[in-house]
């Protein structure tokens, strides 16, 4: 009876906390579907696909309008105006970092992605300036990416032209790149260390897309001490903070302060710099978190990218035997391509572009934050309100993509078959946020897939027409189908 006691005491407390909280912002908040209490909108978003929920209630509420995912509101943002003029507009109010339960616990607002305020600001500056110390838009980290590419065309064409899932192979490369710069030195594909980080990474990816996850989101506190694959997460993202934390013990030990080899040197000398400030971000902790938020977030968006490519020049050969042609006539069959062939590859680019916006692989943006209270298009949004910029609805909009729902990489050419940018084209985000990797994930996109269209023809296991190119999981992240094809050698 006592236990029963105490639980009415604190739901009825929950629920008071819940109405006081609306009160409070009734007035403030943009309009949105009305919220229950304790578990807000839960029942009418599909965790399944989040995005999708969102879309619909787009359709109904505008561009701007708030949901409930448990007590806390979230602002969404539809539509290339609506997040324009928050993520650019209004840059600086809009870069904060909204809540990730499922990673706060882990990163405990370290590193890059996830953190806010000064420590992120120092930690963006700081990475930016390493990236570009290690080759980052220069001809050294372009080698490296070559180097890679021809690795990946060899260990393709072992596969003997023979049925394969392509996901693996596709990793080890973006993997080893991101390896190379953190901590100097790659790895044979078959490596088990290298395999086990790919493991962990695409289970990741297919863990965080769950309705589980968007769930522990909502309700962390209570989700957290129940079974599920939360648990899984964990475990994979301490068994990568332990790989990291052993490759960084061995820098120490062989580190020379006048000559940083790699990533973890460069930081591990601005730490010993800043051994006296006890205010200093620049800690043993936020070390281990900020390789983590690089190494996972650049291999993982890039193998999914990669595979993703891959699936779709598949379901349409006219659009890859064009890409086969411009690649032929522009650079041969055995020069290695370079940055420098780009400009003479509208087609290619124009590919490589659509595959990104088509596959819109991170559907809602990692969730932003406002830094201070701001009147946002007649509604007054508090600090710190979670945003949700739906990148969807910019990659998707007919008034930029006359048939956005088709993949053509025509999006991305005027009529004379010149390549035409658009600033619609926020694949890496937009703003103070966008994403740190980008000049990098660009040249690897570039090298790889036309390296392996140089070398190889596709081929699909079933008809094209067949193909089903829907991501299987769509939370964070899309997740592609599984498929294997062959790589038959030209």
């Amino acid at each position: 009876m006592d236990l029963f006691i105490a639980l009415v005491i604190c739901l009825s407390f929950l629920i008071f906390l819940f109405l006081w909280n609306q009160s409070s912002n009734k007035g403030k908040l943009p309009p949105g579907p009305t919220p229950l209490p304790i578990i807000g909108n839960i029942l009418q978003i599909d965790t399944r696909d989040v995005n999708k929920s969102l879309l619909k209630l787009a359709e109904v509420y505008g561009p701007v309008f708030t949901v409930y995912f448990g007590m806390k509101p979230t602002v969404v943002l539809h539509g290339y105006e609506a997040v324009k003029e928050a993520l650019i507009d209004h840059g600086d109010v809009f870069s904060g970092r909204g809540s990730f339960p499922v990673l706060d616990r882990f990163n405990q607002g370290l590193g890059v992605a996830f953190s806010n305020g000064e420590i992120w600001k120092q930690n963006r500056r700081f990475v930016l300036t390493i990236l570009r110390n290690m080759g980052m838009g220069k001809r050294t980290i372009e080698d490296r990416i070559q180097e890679e590419a021809l690795c990946l065309v060899e260990a393709l064409k072992k596969t003997n032209a023979s049925p394969c899932d392509p996901v693996f192979l596709l990793g080890c490369a973006p993997c080893n790149v991101i390896c190379s710069i953190i901590f100097q030195n790659r790895y044979e594909y078959n490596d088990k260390k290298l395999l086990t980080l790919l493991e962990h990474i695409q289970e990741n990816l297919r863990i965080s897309a769950t309705s589980w996850i968007q769930l522990y989101n909502a309700f962390p506190l209570l989700i957290h001490y129940l079974p599920g694959c939360h648990r899984e997460l964990f475990k994979n993202v301490a068994k990568q903070a332990k790989f990291i934390s052993e490759r960084i013990k061995e820098h120490q030990e062989s580190l020379d302060l006048n000559n940083p080899r790699d990533f973890i040197d460069y930081f591990l000398i601005k730490m010993e710099k800043e051994k006296h400030n006890k205010e200093t971000e620049f800690t043993m902790t936020n070390l281990i978190m900020t390789i983590w938020d690089v190494f996972v977030a650049g291999t993982e968006t890039m193998t999914t990218t990669l595979t993703y490519g891959l699936l779709l020049m598949l379901k349409y050969p006219e659009f890859t035997a064009k890409a086969q042609e411009e690649i032929v006539r522009v650079i041969g069959r055995h020069k290695s391509p370079s940055m420098q062939d780009r400009s003479n590859m509208p087609y290619m680019d124009a590919l490589i572009h659509e595959i990104q916006r088509y596959t819109d692989i991170v559907p809602n943006n990692l969730p932003h934050a406002v830094t201070q209270d701001i009147n946002f298009r007649q509604y007054l949004i508090p600090k710190g309100t979670t945003i949700f910029t739906s990148l969807t609805s910019v990659l998707y909009d007919a008034k930029e993509f006359r048939n956005p729902e088709r993949f053509d990489p025509s999006h991305f050419l005027d009529e004379h078959g010149n390549f035409k940018k658009s600033s619609y084209f926020m694949a890496f985000s937009a703003g103070k946020r966008t994403c740190i990797g980008e000049g990098l994930a660009r040249m690897e996109l570039f090298i790889f897939l036309t390296s392996i269209l140089q070398h190889f023809t596709l081929k699909p296991l079933v008809d094209p027409k067949d193909i089903d190119t829907n991501p299987v999981l769509s939370g964070v992240g899309s997740v592609p189908p599984n498929y294997k094809l062959c790589f038959v050698p030209v």
